[in-house]
């Protein structure tokens, strides 16, 4: 764990090859973005100047999946951030956003630990702890593309598997009717 505490450092050469110290191999920027959704810090400078250029590549990430359809900023955010480079006055908008995150970022931890340890009476009803794994799968996917929080545990899901996903939703769907039955019925 420790060693996840320091930046993962890459290097990008001349040639604009982007390659990781640690497994001493080149790396593409999925790859990045996947050292990333697992929670690892990285650092990438280039390795004639030194240069961080860590805000760059992390900003070519983003555009490269907003270009792709995968929207998680909306336009009326792009544009405010635009905007805030465009004012005179020192903008609040990059220390919003960073305490923002870093918000959802511990609300999420709680919500998870919450999730995980709260004493709750119904948990001595039948089907319960099954009902529960289910539910903590489906936050777990809901939540696997944002920092901090515990995302899909192979590539397999990783990527998708959009069947799986609804089978396990059709599941807790049934489940929490069942349960929700059980309680009206007391």
């Amino acid at each position: 764990m420790a060693e996840d505490a320091k930046p993962l450092l890459i290097k990008r050469y001349a040639s604009r090859r982007l390659y990781n110290t640690e497994t001493s191999d080149y790396v593409t920027l999925e790859d990045i973005a996947a050292f990333i959704r697992a929670g690892r810090e990285v650092q990438i400078v280039d390795l004639k100047s030194g240069d961080d250029l860590t805000r760059q590549y992390l900003l070519q990430i983003v555009a490269e999946h907003e270009s792709r359809g995968e929207s998680v900023l909306p336009v009326d955010v792009l544009t405010d951030l635009v905007r805030s480079y465009t004012t005179n006055a020192q903008s609040v908008v990059p220390q919003f956003l960073a305490a923002s995150f870093e918000m959802l970022r511990e609300g999420q931890s709680k919500m998870m630990e919450n999730w995980a340890h709260f004493p709750n009476p119904m948990a001595s009803m039948p089907g319960f702890e099954a009902l529960q794994r289910q539910q903590q799968a489906f936050l777990k996917t809901m939540m696997g593309g944002w920092v901090g929080a515990s995302g899909p545990e192979d590539e397999a899901e990783e990527g998708g598997d959009r069947a799986k996903d609804r089978e396990d939703l059709a599941a807790i769907k049934t489940q929490l009717a069942e349960l929700q039955a059980k309680l009206s019925k007391l």
